[in-house]
């Protein structure tokens, strides 16, 4: 599928290299897999032994953005590592998962109380904090905020606290909205204001701001049942800006139609309900808190992604995992999935720094 989309960019770009992100896609793809194995022998329990350092390294990452930060489309999100393009916000989310599972099983029903629910969110809101200030990715702060959320969830019994913050957070975003609709058309409003307009009302912002969800719509709504055909999409012939990234969904769906729509979503319901299996039968809780961690990951990802491309929420810049172009985040998906693996061989009981 990235192919299919990006084939016709690819070839204007860059001299008629057609198979450009497509190549390095599977470079970074075929790397991603030989670091997926390795970590799968790994024992999960060396996470715990790291997790204070992959904390602090996450932060180091996202600070040196700050002087040394490569930047792309308006924002400073990128480290360029011997040619290598690296998000920190990713690596944050990882060291986000470990620390937090560490953070659960070090409380234990502490966590049950007010300071110790309260602590693994203060460690990952400030890193969200930083994603978002520093990298202005607000998208992936939100992602690091529902991980540690998640993780909670499951280690907590308490459910009413949560259906506090998830109100408070609905009223904000409420309010926000409504705040944004009122102050429509001044001078003075950002460019996140802007694209809740264009989300709320795209007909009126089609040249600007909606032009890229529009132009997705009309790819999803022209696929039909069946689609068009593998590589007949008209809609990847320059009219969707980016489509490899966060719209390569709206051409699936043109494309492979609702049929292969459902059959993406389905894929990954499975690999939601493996992941809920695995934590099920985890040997100890850091590893289930480890699976939960990357389950929620994913999962939020996916709802984000989706409901982007099909103007339910606003534009947040949020990849489709495993299918849409870029190197970095294939990577740590794939070392994720590499844990997870570890916990499902049950190997968290065999290493020690001790012996």
């Amino acid at each position: 599928m990235l192919y299919s989309t990006s084939s016709y960019v690819a070839a204007v770009r860059y001299s008629g290299d057609s198979s450009y992100y497509f190549a390095r896609q599977l470079k970074f793809t075929l790397g991603g897999l030989v670091v997926m194995f390795v970590f799968s022998f790994i024992p999960y329990s060396f996470w715990r032994y790291t997790a204070p350092y992959a904390y602090l390294f996450a932060i180091l990452m996202i600070l040196a953005t700050i002087p040394f930060g490569t930047a792309a489309n308006g924002a400073t999100r990128w480290l360029i590592v011997s040619g290598v393009s690296i998000q920190p916000a990713e690596i944050a989310k990882v060291a986000i998962i470990t620390f937090t599972a560490c953070l659960i099983e070090n409380l234990g029903r502490r966590v049950n109380t007010f300071w110790g629910f309260i602590g693994p969110i203060g460690a990952a809101g400030f890193v969200a904090v930083l994603i978002w200030k520093i990298t202005d990715n607000l998208s992936s702060a939100i992602i690091v905020g529902a991980i540690v959320m998640g993780m909670l969830y499951v280690a907590c019994p308490h459910h009413k606290r949560f259906i506090v913050i998830f109100g408070g957070a609905a009223a904000t975003a409420l309010l926000w909205v409504y705040n944004t609709v009122r102050m429509a058309g001044q001078s003075n409003m950002g460019f996140r204001e802007s694209r809740i307009l264009a989300w709320l009302y795209p007909q009126e912002y089609a040249s600007g701001r909606a032009y890229q969800t529009i132009q997705a719509l009309y790819a999803i709504g022209s696929g039909g049942i069946f689609g068009k055909g593998l590589g007949n999409s008209l809609q990847k012939l320059g009219h969707v800006p980016e489509l490899q990234n966060d719209m390569i969904f709206s051409i699936i769906c043109e494309e492979l139609g609702l049929f292969g729509a459902i059959s993406i979503l389905l894929m990954y319901v499975l690999l939601i309900w493996r992941f809920m299996v695995i934590a099920s039968n985890a040997d100890d809780l850091y590893g289930a808190m480890l699976v939960v961690g990357v389950m929620t990951h994913i999962a939020v990802q996916v709802v984000l992604n989706i409901a982007v491309v099909t103007n339910s929420i606003p534009n947040t810049g949020v990849t489709l995992p495993f299918i849409s172009y870029g190197g970095s985040s294939v990577m740590i998906l794939l070392a994720e999935i590499g844990i997870v693996l570890s916990v499902a061989k049950g190997s968290g009981k065999r290493f020690s720094f001790k012996s």
